[in-house]
């Protein structure tokens, strides 16, 4: 066994999209970071000189202006694939039940913006995050699984498979919903799922989608949104409830796509599948930790909160998390290390608003639109209509969602 112990300031564990933009945005600020990942992006095959495959992902991000600021900070925004990501000019919300009709339209116009959101796979935001830790300095990587976790008076201890032992002022969980380290950390939390699946695919649409993105909320079928894709090509995802999803699954994309004619063709035209046809499914839950810190753990992204995708902005408050992390961490105080009580304390309240806002909100809409009866469905409709009509706190909803970036 190698005995190795490596030192750092901040250890952040997980693979995904939040935790590695939080390693170069932690480096870039001058800190000596720690990765570990199930796989190295060393041996990946997605590297700057070679193009993305040419078939779609069905897994895509509504990236929102923190988190085009926070990759374009860290040089990754530019080393993105711009012809794989389609900008949202407009959305368009709708209550699809068949006794309340209630629409809802938001544009960048309106709120005297260029674009709403961007439109980006989970395989070219990671191809480009990658790339720029392959060149990162500061930053050393790991392969494998960590075993253990202590916590001493000035550092944590992180025991890898392999035998080494990696010290750190910080651990930052970035391991998703099912996080090892809030495990670890013995944070407690309140988990519901939705009884809904997440149910992704891809197809092309015969009329020009404008950059609009799509929503329609249909009771007991779920939330069936379009988003656009560059060109004449959209992005389905379906919250679709589990004997649903199910359904949906074993149906031909074919098929799937004249089950949701009727709400598109108006108008996006015909839907055909594309080729090679490939759809996914992910299950639904809300997740609470009681805290987002620990004795020098911070978690971020899906290990710090899960919520409903029906706003888009999952990602988007992961990456939240991480410009919070960061700026409270390069503005410490020059006696505090990276673990101090203090600033997780600060990172806790930085983020506590408006992540237990947008967990009240999406949660609240679920319920909301998911409810049959009558008197709900009347009082829906009425207020989409009515918010419809109020461009100013339409306008304060958009800054809202962007990031307060208007």
């Amino acid at each position: 066994m190698n005995q190795q112990f490596s030192r750092t300031n901040v250890c952040i564990v997980g693979d995904g999209a939040v935790g590695k933009a939080a390693a170069l945005a932690l480096a870039q600020a001058g800190l000596s970071v720690s990765l570990l990942s199930a796989s190295s992006t060393k041996d990946a095959a997605l590297f700057s000189t070679s193009a993305l495959p040419a078939e779609w992902d069905v897994r895509v991000f509504a990236l929102n202006h923190v988190a085009h600021r926070l990759l374009d900070g860290v040089k990754v925004w530019g080393a993105l694939d711009k012809s794989r990501i389609a900008e949202v000019s407009a959305m368009h919300v709708a209550d699809a039940s068949e006794h309340a009709k209630g629409l809802l339209h938001f544009d960048a116009y309106g709120a005297y913006i260029n674009e709403l959101a961007w439109i980006v796979e989970d395989s070219n935001l990671n191809r480009a995050l990658d790339t720029a830790l392959r060149f990162a300095p500061n930053i050393q990587q790991y392969v494998g699984t960590a075993t253990g976790m202590s916590i001493q008076e000035s550092y944590a201890s992180l025991q890898l498979h392999d035998g080494r032992t990696i010290q750190a002022e910080l651990i930052v969980g970035a391991d998703g919903a099912q996080s090892w380290v809030r495990g670890q950390a013995d944070i407690g939390l309140d988990y519901r799922s939705y009884g809904q699946q997440g149910v992704v695919t891809n197809f092309a649409c015969t009329k020009p989608h404008q950059g609009i993105a799509r929503q329609w909320f249909v009771e007991e079928q779920g939330i069936i949104a379009l988003l656009p894709l560059p060109g004449n090509l959209v992005s389905l995802v379906w919250s679709a409830p589990d004997a649903l999803a199910s359904e949906l699954l074993q149906m031909s994309l074919t098929d799937l796509a004249q089950r949701i004619s009727i709400y598109v063709h108006d108008s996006l035209g015909e839907l055909t599948p594309l080729e090679p046809a490939t759809i996914k499914a992910f299950p639904l839950r809300l997740i609470r930790p009681h805290s987002m810190v620990a004795e020098r753990v911070a978690l971020i992204g899906d290990a710090a909160h899960a919520v409903h995708p029906l706003a888009g902005h999952g990602m988007n408050l992961g990456f939240g998390d991480v410009q919070a992390l960061v700026q409270i961490l390069t503005q410490r105080e020059a006696y505090r290390d990276c673990g101090d009580r203090r600033l997780l304390r600060r990172y806790q309240r930085a983020r506590s608003e408006e992540v237990a806002l947008m967990q009240i909100t999406t949660d609240g809409l679920a319920r909301l639109f998911g409810s049959a009866f009558p008197a709900v469905r009347l009082v829906r409709g009425a207020g989409m209509n009515l918010l419809n009509h109020l461009p100013v706190l339409k306008r304060k909803l958009i800054s809202h969602a962007m990031g307060k970036a208007t």
